[in-house]
């Protein structure tokens, strides 16, 4: 018997079964974006790639949570100087979006000037991993689609 994604035995058509299971998720996913139309509301608020990803999925989110679990704790000033091509206006926005969806605190200190430290929350902490693989991904890819952009440009002109 093989184990199926839903972690159960399964018979020898497991492939039908994880099939089975994404066509459930679809299925979920309408029926949640039918209620979403019903009552005015939008299927970005269960989508979880418009949703949750799209907060942190930017260029500068993910150097930052990269950057400040590299750092252990990260002040604001050494943020900027860590990533010296993002404005002060543009990374206090995504330290912001980054600590409303949870996954960096801040703490502030009562002194002047003002001291504020960052670091990662369990939740943060546990998105590293994924982005470890996607950086890796990218490495590895990065030649070949640099070079097929270049190729496409040049077949348009």
């Amino acid at each position: 018997m093989k184990k199926c994604n839903a972690g159960s035995q399964c018979c020898s058509f497991g492939l039908l079964c994880d099939m089975f299971i994404n066509f459930a998720i679809c299925c979920n996913l309408l029926f949640e974006s039918m209620k979403c139309r019903a009552n005015g509301s939008s299927i970005v608020e269960v989508c979880p790639i418009r949703n949750v990803v799209s907060r942190f999925g930017d260029k500068w989110s993910l150097l930052v949570i990269v950057l400040i679990n590299e750092g252990g704790v990260l002040r604001f000033n050494e943020l900027c100087r860590l990533i010296p091509d993002i404005s002060s206006r543009v990374l206090s926005g995504k330290l912001r979006v980054l600590e409303a969806d949870g996954l960096i605190s801040r703490k502030v200190y009562p002194v002047v000037p003002p001291k504020v430290e960052y670091r990662l929350t369990e939740t943060g902490a546990s998105l590293v991993p994924v982005i470890e693989q996607l950086t890796r991904w990218a490495q590895d890819n990065m030649a070949h689609i640099v070079e097929h952009r270049r190729r496409f440009g040049a077949a348009e002109e």
